[in-house]
């Protein structure tokens, strides 16, 4: 039976925190700005939250922290699960019915699937998982007012963690305080840095953050920045504010759907480090020392994944703890030399010379070299004549379409490894399979933005 309401100002931590001491098994349903939130509990502790603003870029952004730390699994993995489980229906619609919503979410069917064929293991995608859940939690304590539904999951979730309720939302107010203390300026971790003038002194400074944090610095949140650069994304922009508060650095507001979530504010309370656990499925021994996260798997016999289960093993794996400071300090003067970028060429094929300028223009001021072409029927062999990085293929062109075209680049040796992106207004599950089929690295649906382009190319370039 579900259970309705609605809750006011700084009331949802108290709807949490009531739900995990009655150590209760549901699913609690948020509805808040037209954005929802959805976290699972056994018995209090928590399996999984996630809320439907981007769900799969979340997960991009995690894999690629975990892969930073751990050397989990390639570009193409990561590329393979968008294309497999990413639908439309991913990222959930405030205005949806309750029926619409999936009792296991898309992307933790793709952590259950990267498990169970081993790309990851139970401990990786234990922390993933915390990760995660720690990220949609910081948004879900800022809500002021919502909707509630409490949801009766009959297709329980396969359980690979729990997390202890009480010390991850201590640990991630005491992120949502690092954040808070970048203020005024700061008030979203979505926001956009770009510099007013690029002149050649400012980019030697900002490379004492990253050598090729300027290259970056052109469309992507802060949020987005730190996982390119791999950084802490408070200490990042800790080091950014001297900039953004001189006017050095100017910040655009969230591109949608990232303005739904609602913006940082002042909170309080006390902070603590908190620790995943596991049943007896994947019991994980965690402790903090030194600054560091210490886990150790003592056992996965009976751990749920779909189609297959890991082995057992006995692994101990350290990963960096994220602290936040209380108050911003300037940049430290020592800086790493620069090196030359290289730059990469892209070849972009599509009927339209609309569409072809457009990405010109997106991209020729960003260090990449870019061939268009207009016929679809000459595309092959100027591609091999212009050798690129990486190839844009529209998917409706007269004369060829963009699967065959796909196929045939594909087969030659040369571009076994070249990924390959599918320019589409087709958002159907079924398009994106066929992409896949014919060897589609990826796909990139009209209408885009310039920071959308670039997204997807630093995904494949990077």
């Amino acid at each position: 039976m579900n259970i309705l309401g609605t809750f006011t100002r700084l009331r949802s931590l108290s709807l949490l925190r009531h739900l995990s001491n009655c150590n209760d098994s549901t699913c609690l349903h948020v509805l808040s700005n037209s954005v929802t939130w959805l976290i699972y509990l056994e018995q209090g502790k928590i399996i999984y939250a996630t809320h439907s603003v981007e769900p799969f870029d979340r997960l991009e952004r995690h894999l690629r922290r975990l892969d930073q730390q751990l050397s989990a699994l390639s570009s193409d993995i990561r590329v393979q699960v968008r294309l497999m489980f990413e639908t439309d229906q991913s990222n959930l619609s405030g205005d949806s019915s309750l029926e619409k919503f999936p009792e296991q979410p898309p992307e933790y069917q793709a952590i259950c699937w990267l498990v169970s064929q081993r790309h990851i293991n139970p401990t990786q995608a234990a922390i993933l998982i915390q990760e995660m859940v720690k990220e949609v939690l910081e948004s879900f304590s800022l809500i002021n007012t919502g909707n509630y539904k409490l949801i009766n999951i009959v297709n329980k979730l396969p359980i690979i963690c729990r997390i202890d309720t009480e010390k991850i939302l201590g640990m991630c107010e005491q992120q949502l305080r690092g954040w808070q203390s970048l203020g005024p300026y700061i008030s979203s971790p979505y926001q956009r840095p770009y510099l007013r003038v690029p002149t050649e002194v400012l980019k030697h400074k900002l490379s004492a953050i990253h050598q090729n944090l300027t290259n970056w610095m052109k469309g992507f949140s802060l949020r987005h920045l730190a996982v390119i650069v791999n950084q802490d994304e408070v200490e990042m922009v800790r080091q950014l504010y001297p900039y953004i508060n001189s006017g050095e650095i100017v910040l655009h507001e969230p591109d949608p759907p990232f303005d739904k979530l609602p913006k940082v504010h002042e909170k309080s309370s006390d902070a603590d480090d908190y620790i995943t656990e596991t049943n007896n499925q994947l019991p994980i021994q965690a402790r903090v020392s030194n600054g560091a996260v210490t886990q150790r798997v003592i056992g996965t016999n009976n751990i749920t994944v779909p189609q297959q289960q890991p082995q057992n093993e006995v692994i101990r794996q350290t990963v960096p703890e994220t602290r936040s400071a209380p108050t911003p300090t300037p940049p430290k003067s020592t800086s790493e030399p620069q090196s030359d970028r290289k730059i990469y060429k892209i070849v972009s094929v599509d009927d339209s010379p609309t569409v072809l300028r457009e990405i010109s223009r997106f991209l020729e001021h960003e260090n990449f070299s870019v061939v268009t072409i207009n016929d679809p029927v000459k595309a092959v062999m100027s591609i091999i004549r212009n050798k690129p990085d990486l190839i844009l293929l529209d998917l409706n062109m007269d004369g060829i379409d963009g699967y065959e075209l796909c196929k045939i680049i594909r087969n030659n040796s040369m571009f076994k490894k070249t990924p390959i992106i599918m320019v589409t207004g087709n958002k159907g599950l079924v398009d994106k399979v066929k992409a896949r089929l014919v060897g589609a690295s990826g796909y990139l649906t009209k209408p885009f933005t310039q920071a959308d382009l670039l997204k997807i190319v630093f995904m494949h370039l990077t």
